[in-house]
């Protein structure tokens, strides 16, 4: 049986998460000295499958080179040939940053059969595994799925058990997990995401921050001072109120980047005020060359925001 947290807990927790988290965050010299023109160090990313052209991997890489982005992100597990990768990766010196947790939605961390736990652990090992020899830094993980038949507390302490089975390992191989924010019913407010990652205490977990997640029921910028340097990664993506209430909820989706409700210049505008100069990630519909050079020219005027 699974202890819930009490509320006294959990208000103790908070309380201490938000002190520390409403502390003063230090200016970086560069964020300070920044003009609105300039370029951040920042670098720009996307999600493989969003790829649609025909072709080997490299010259699949060799493409979003010369499109402009600096790297792309991988499924793991995953059917790629790693050493067709790495070779790709070698002549095009194009980056892997990251590597996706392919098997956190259909076996969950948080799953009643200890069986189906066991197997999304193999599965997030294999994606350290495979990001410790792509060269990449994290790898991303949906901790967690609250349903009818899995109860919010039991998706906390299964979650939290099984990531902590895996930590030393992250910690050999020099990966960090970072969370991401989903439509999952998981982890719903701020206060609760960097609570749930201070929970491990340990340096090898953090947050991989969608923006254009929050949006529906949230504002980036709001998340994004609370989990401060807790964030690793980002990714990018847009969202319309608008078309979610006119048209369906995952309408509110089907929207360029920079034509929907994300307030690019405040997102940015926190991402300077916690000195974030990492990757950012485009998820979004992907398409041939023509697509995939609107998306790298739209993230640039998002970055300079």
């Amino acid at each position: 049986m699974v202890d819930s947290l009490s509320r006294r807990e959990f208000m103790e927790s908070a309380a201490i998460s938000a002190a520390a988290i409403s502390a003063p965050v230090a200016m970086s010299s560069a964020s300070m000295q920044r003009t609105s023109a300039a370029p951040r160090a920042i670098k720009k990313s996307l999600k493989f499958p969003m790829v649609h052209v025909e072709g080997t991997i490299l010259e699949k890489f060799k493409l979003l080179r010369a499109i402009g982005f600096h790297g792309v992100e991988l499924d793991s597990p995953s059917n790629l040939d790693r050493d067709e990768v790495l070779r790709a990766k070698d002549e095009t010196r194009l980056a892997i940053p990251g590597v996706i947790d392919s098997k956190h939605w259909s076996k969950p961390l948080s799953h009643p059969d200890p069986n189906v736990r066991a197997e999304g652990r193999r599965a997030l090992e294999i994606a350290l595994h495979d990001a410790k020899a792509y060269g990449a830094t994290t790898v991303l993980l949906v901790p967690a799925v609250v349903n009818k038949e899995v109860p919010y507390d039991a998706a906390y302490e299964r979650s939290q058990t099984e990531i902590r089975k895996v930590l030393p390992l992250a910690e050999t191989l020099g990966v960090k997990i970072a969370i991401e924010n989903v439509w999952n019913n998981f982890l719903l407010s701020p206060l609760e995401a960097a609570r749930y990652i201070d929970d491990f205490d340990h340096p090898m977990i953090g947050w991989y921050f969608d923006v254009g997640n929050i949006v529906n029921y949230g504002w980036p910028e709001h998340w994004i001072h609370v989990l401060g340097r807790r964030i690793l990664k980002l990714d990018i993506k847009e969202f319309s109120r608008k078309k979610r209430d006119d048209e369906g909820l995952w309408k509110g989706f089907d929207v360029k980047l920079l034509e929907g409700d994300c307030d690019w210049p405040a997102v940015m505008k926190a991402l300077d005020e916690i000195g974030y100069s990492g990757w950012a990630s485009a998820e979004v519909p992907g398409g041939g060359e023509e697509r995939l050079r609107e998306i790298a020219e739209r993230m640039d005027r998002i970055l300079v925001s």
